[in-house]
């Protein structure tokens, strides 16, 4: 080797950057992973440098020239190879782009989705164009470390793993709205929109490896005709079902209507009998009150006439007030017979003659001397057999016969 092939050997190995030809990549693994002292690392503008041993995150350098040294950077002093004597550092570095990548285009066939208002599960197709940008690169390149890092450097493999995750947003997103607004797959060309700024609000599949999506300019999300005719036969099918249950709703709120008419046609009908049964119950009270007065010589004429009906509608008025405090299809409890009206007690001191031995004694019912009854004689007009009251008139006051031929007692 000559002296020139020494000092360019030098000074590649002290310059530290992405090749020219590289500056195209999302993420770049630069080939050498032995570093010497205070080489120069260069990160463009528009990237960041990560360091890796061992598998795990050792740190990050921001946009700039670095100068690798441990008083400067001080997580180097964990990558430094002790057996060089501490003048070589051992890793390995990602070029990771920070800067928007845009007009990345896409389309394919979703993972089954199950319509939420049909529950049938289809497979869904999208297309579109979206942007890209590498949030968290850290989070990046673990990701995607051990899966490409190894092999040529291809945007289109990054791109396809990005992309990946990327339909499983889609996915989530989708069924998120649909879920919401309890909409059938059907619905897709009128919620495209709202898919869009579901899926920019949250990615939760990109998120979890630093990517943010930072626009869609075009998306679109349709189904295979095979599956638009299917959901189509199925949605029928839930529009048969539901007439049927609205068929079957009316007809029991007419039959339920139908009862409620005829309970209170009911319930008037009974009002109704019960209001006759009250007039019935009055009109009997009113003629045996007047045939009780007739049994015992009570009334005549007129104004036993207008004693009977007063006498009756007094009963009458009171089984009306008893049939009205009970409650319907209720028997009334059995009424007690009414009590004789006491006798009247004759005067302390009274005497009664004997009207058969003439013997002189206390007033009571009966003779003390022979038994005969000591009660007064009746006496009734031999013309109208009204009882004549006092039974010493001489004339009936009734018909005006003479009362000189007294008639038999009623009874002793």
């Amino acid at each position: 080797m000559g002296v020139f092939d020494f000092i360019k050997s030098g000074v590649r190995e002290m310059m530290i950057a992405r090749p020219d030809n590289m500056k195209h990549l999302i993420c770049f693994k630069h080939p050498d992973q032995n570093f010497p002292m205070y080489s120069q690392l260069t990160v463009d503008s528009d990237e960041a440098a990560v360091f890796f041993k061992d598998g795990r995150v050792v740190g990050v350098l921001p946009p700039g020239r670095h100068t690798l040294q441990t008083q400067n950077i001080p997580f180097l002093n964990n990558i430094v190879n002790k057996f060089t004597g501490g003048d070589v550092f051992i890793a390995e570095i990602f070029f990771v782009k920070m800067s928007p990548v845009l007009g990345l285009r896409f389309g394919g066939e979703l993972e089954p989705m199950e319509d939420p208002v049909l529950f049938v599960s289809v497979s869904p197709q999208c297309h579109g164009e979206f942007a890209l940008r590498v949030a968290d690169p850290v989070r990046f390149v673990v990701g995607y470390h051990g899966q490409a890092a190894s092999r040529i450097p291809d945007n289109d493999a990054i791109l396809g793993w990005i992309k990946g995750k990327f339909f499983m947003s889609v996915k989530d997103g989708i069924a998120q709205v649909l879920m919401e607004k309890q909409k059938s797959m059907l619905n897709f060309a009128g919620l495209n929109e709202e898919f869009r700024q579901r899926i920019l609000q949250r990615s939760p599949s990109c998120e979890e490896i630093g990517v943010q999506i930072t626009d869609i300019g075009y998306f679109k999300v349709g189904l295979k005709d095979e599956d638009t005719q299917f959901l189509r036969q199925e949605n029928a099918e839930r529009a048969k079902a539901e007439r049927g249950v609205n068929i079957a709703a009316k007809q029991a709120q007419a039959n339920q209507f139908g009862l409620d008419q005829k309970y209170n046609q009911d319930a008037r009908y009974v009002q109704n009998l019960a209001g006759n049964w009250q007039n019935y119950a009055a009109g009997q009270a009113i003629m045996g009150a007047g045939e009780g007065m007739r049994e015992h010589g009570v009334g005549g004429g007129i104004a036993g006439l207008g004693a009977e009906v007063a006498i009756g509608a007094n009963v009458g008025g009171a089984m009306a007030g008893a049939f009205a405090n009970q409650p319907q299809f209720q028997v009334a409890p059995p009424q007690q017979p009414p009590q004789q009206a006491p006798q009247p007690q004759a005067a302390p001191g009274a005497v009664a003659v004997c009207p058969k031995c003439s013997a002189r004694q206390p007033q009571g019912k009966f003779c003390q001397e022979c038994g005969t009854s000591l009660a007064p004689q009746k006496k009734f007009c031999t013309g109208c057999s009204q009882e004549l009251i006092p039974p010493t008139v001489k004339f009936c006051g009734n018909c005006g016969t003479p009362s000189a031929a007294p008639t038999q007692a009623s009874g002793a």
